[in-house]
């Protein structure tokens, strides 16, 4: 009997749960939004250049808060196994960067040499790239051709930036300043390729997941453009691509010659 009564006042306990969680997420969208293209763009700079003692302290500030708000939803989740599930790479992300700024332990220590360097830098580029694609879902209300583009271009540049940060030390390389790898990013991204073959294994593997995006997105944007004339031919009563609005019409004259047909037999049976 306890069995069979307990479901219903947990699964509304639930429910209020996770109508509490979304509220929380809805209050907090815009500031986090906001916060995430901050922390990206600390990222890409920390590539290139290195951060200053004020922009490092703005990033652990920030990726700080970042904890705090998921330990908050964290709470508020009804099933929290399921939660971290989901946001497993998001969890990645915050643990990535205690390995930076715990540098007196001796445990992390060991990560220091320069391939286990690249190969957090590289882990860090994947898991700030699923960052901006929360963050830009977070800013379209529909994943569309916009989310694309903007997607697009965060990739781009994070790309550049870590191709920038594992090749400009490696012999022969031509990726020697920003603006050459965000060229060399770019090339790849548009498939049209470039000269230039990464010499590291963390370039090698950024410029594999690089080439996989840019195909994907490459099918997608053809669809796209193919869907968009289609959609203005068929709208063209004399194009030869039979539109919505054509098979409307169409459906609404065989009703109407069905209708008469009911009639006429109507009519002779009548008779």
């Amino acid at each position: 009997m306890s069995r069979d009564a307990n479901p219903f006042p947990k699964r509304a306990l639930e429910q209020e749960q996770n109508e509490i969680l979304q509220q929380v997420e809805n209050w907090l969208e815009i500031p986090m939004l906001l916060l995430s293209f901050v922390w990206l763009a600390l990222f890409v700079v920390e590539l290139i250049w290195g951060l200053s003692p004020l922009l490092d302290a703005l990033g652990i500030t920030i990726w700080i808060v970042f904890i705090l708000d998921f330990g908050l939803e964290l709470f508020l989740a009804p099933r929290k196994g399921i939660y971290l599930k989901q946001n497993w790479l998001s969890v990645i992300s915050l643990m990535l960067p205690a390995l930076r700024v715990l540098r007196v332990v001796k445990v992390v220590r060991a990560f220091q040499t320069a391939r286990a360097v690249r190969g957090l830098q590289l882990l860090r580029v994947m898991t700030r790239a699923n960052s901006g694609m929360r963050a830009l879902a977070a800013s379209f209300t529909r994943r569309g051709f916009g989310y694309v583009v903007g997607l697009t271009a965060v990739i781009t540049l994070l790309g550049a930036a870590g191709m920038f940060a594992f090749e400009r030390e490696a012999a022969n390389s031509t990726l020697t300043d920003f603006g050459a790898a965000l060229w060399w990013t770019a090339m790849v991204m548009t498939t049209m390729g470039a000269d230039y073959f990464p010499q590291t294994p963390e370039g090698r593997i950024l410029c594999f997941l690089l080439a996989l995006y840019a195909f994907a997105v490459f099918g997608y944007v053809t669809a796209t453009l193919a869907t968009f004339f289609v959609g203005r031919d068929a709208e063209n009563p004399d194009a030869e691509v039979a539109g919505t609005k054509a098979i409307a019409e169409l459906q609404a004259e065989i009703a109407a010659l069905r209708t008469e047909l009911q009639m006429l037999l109507k009519q002779k049976q009548e008779k």
